[in-house]
């Protein structure tokens, strides 16, 4: 009789059991990455009263006679290996995993050992860290090649600080190609003025610094197609034209844009305007004055008995507005007395085709390029190493310029040429230089590849987030926090984990991965086991009247 007492007892633990199994999984339905337990049932130990007894000739065998004593909590396995569904978030450092043929867990640790989560909320912490949201732990993974930033060293995790001080920015780059590109038309009336047609772009040196390259589209002849292209100045952020200190530190125009070609302007005086020539191609008498041209300030100077020099420029006499890359100035009066100044400027050819309207060459025949020298300018070249001999400080470098983007049209009188820093090369530009960039955001690829961006258009790659897998993921220990730690059955990690990427599985980011509850199912197996539950406590409310019964046989 009492056998039956200790099996309700038994049935009414195990169910209870399940219950709270099935309370944890319903209240675990908002976390995230949870995953499921469900229990199995097994009978207990049976109680046997008479062996079994085998068939002789003339008696057939007996079955034993055995009464069970209950049920017991068989197993509670966890469903690992099925993946909750994905619920969107935008953020960035929110990942959740994707599995094609291996169950695969993040690595994360937390202060003394290496312990894996299928929860990929992320963020940075104070030190520059990737961590788990809500522990605090961090995130391992492999870091990038020291001598080669553009891989990932895949040989041990480590954890991944991705905001570390030398990550915060990005070095910069010298610019070293330039383009030119759009329509030139004759008729456009910027041809006809002694500026010429002005564009410019920026550029950067090693350092970051920018400067301001201009420059100068003329016409040369409009009958040929021919054109001229002079270098007019280059500035730095404080308006210092560099290009002006180099030539009157004695240098010329041709060593840095412009080679032998030179474009002549002429500006003309009528007679008897106060301008007369002297005789000499490079003296004039202004005004009842003679002044002598020099070509190392680019003035008309007079000088007095008392020794006082008064000086007229360029731009006084001959309305020239930017005289830096004016190589001579020569004086001479036509048969009709009327004065010229014919200007020679430091340029180079741009020909084009006169029926196709294609560049021919540019500078040199048969080159479409022009190299501006720009590493021979500024106070980056003064300095000299006193042990190699060389110079140490040449941040800006020799740019190349492609004007083979340019063409001569009729666009209406309206010129729409434009001078682009870098070089198009398919949606980039090649060569175009960068200025000092800091972070301004971070991504993750489908690989687990974190990359850094930077304001000065850089991405650069951080490191990359590794994944586990293990032979039987379902032997995982669960220890709280979304969290597992390996067991004897479930296998070891190799503490180098593996690409997630390799198997086809990927990383995807702005989601996280919702726990896999089947509120449905839960509910079902909620209802058996209360029933179960209920009947269990039958069989000892019944065993006890019968006890009771057997008591009162003496009364």
């Amino acid at each position: 009789m009492m056998r039956s007492l200790f099996s309700g007892v038994a049935g009414l633990k195990t169910h209870q059991t399940k219950m709270d199994v099935i309370g944890n999984n319903i209240s675990n339905v908002n976390t995230v990455a949870f995953k499921s337990s469900s229990t199995t049932f097994s009978d207990i130990m049976y109680q046997t009263t008479s062996q079994a007894s085998g068939a002789t000739e003339t008696r057939g065998g007996v079955n034993a006679k055995q009464i069970g004593l209950g049920v017991t909590n068989g197993a509670t396995k966890i469903s690992v290996t099925s993946s909750g569904a994905a619920q969107s978030t935008g953020d960035a450092l929110d990942i959740r995993l994707s599995d094609t043929n291996t169950t695969n867990f993040f690595i994360v640790n937390n202060g003394s050992e290496n312990v894996f989560t299928r929860a990929g909320s992320f963020y940075i912490d104070g030190n520059g860290n990737l961590a788990m949201t809500t522990t605090g732990y961090l995130v391992m993974g492999w870091q990038v090649d020291a001598q080669n930033p553009s891989v990932i060293n895949k040989n041990t995790v480590t954890p991944l600080r991705v905001m570390q001080p030398a990550n915060l920015t990005s070095p910069p780059e010298a610019t070293t190609e330039a383009s030119f590109s759009g329509v030139l038309d004759k008729y456009d009336s910027q041809f006809s003025s002694s500026s010429g047609y002005a564009r410019s772009f920026t550029i950067y040196d090693n350092l970051g610094y920018s400067y301001t390259a201009k420059f100068a589209i003329k016409l040369e002849d409009a009958t040929t197609g021919k054109y001229t292209i002079n270098l007019t100045g280059v500035y730095d952020t404080n308006n210092k034209n560099i290009l002006a200190d180099y030539l009157n530190a004695g240098n010329t125009m041709d060593t840095i844009f412009g080679g032998d070609n030179t474009e002549k302007f002429t500006k003309t005086y009528p007679a008897g305007t106060g301008v007369t020539t002297t005789g000499n191609a490079n003296s004039i008498n202004y005004n009842g004055v003679t002044y002598t041209y020099n070509q190392s300030t680019k003035t008309f100077d007079n000088t007095d008995a008392g020794g006082t020099t008064t000086s007229l420029t360029l731009a006084q006499v001959c309305g020239v507005e930017d005289d830096t890359a004016v190589t001579a100035v020569t004086c001479t009066t036509d048969v009709d007395g009327n004065v010229e100044f014919i200007i020679d400027y430091a340029a180079s050819v741009l020909q084009f085709d006169t029926k196709e309207g294609n560049l021919i060459y540019a500078g040199n025949k048969g080159e479409k390029t022009i190299t501006l020298h720009t590493s021979l300018l500024g106070p980056n070249t003064s300095i000299v190493d006193p042990l190699e001999g060389d110079n140490i400080n040449r941040a800006l470098s020799d740019i190349q310029i492609d004007f083979s983007q340019l063409l001569a049209y009729d666009n209406g009188g309206t010129s729409t040429a434009v001078a682009n820093r870098g070089v198009p090369d398919g949606t980039v530009m090649r060569g175009e230089g960068k200025k000092l960039g800091t972070m301004t955001g971070l991504s993750v690829s489908n690989d687990g590849r974190i990359y850094g961006s930077y304001s000065n258009g850089n991405t650069v790659l951080l490191g990359q987030i590794a994944a586990a897998q293990f032979a039987n993921a379902s032997g995982l220990e669960e220890i709280g926090n979304n969290c597992y730690k390996t067991t004897l059955n479930s296998g070891e990690f190799d503490g180098i984990g593996v690409d997630i990427s390799a198997d086809g599985s990927s990383m995807n980011t702005g989601q996280l991965e919702m726990a896999n509850v089947d509120l449905s199912a839960e509910f079902t197996d909620m209802i058996t086991t209360q029933r179960g539950f209920q009947a269990n406590s039958r069989i000892i409310t019944v065993s006890d009247t019968m006890l009771e019964e057997l008591i009162n046989l003496k009364r």
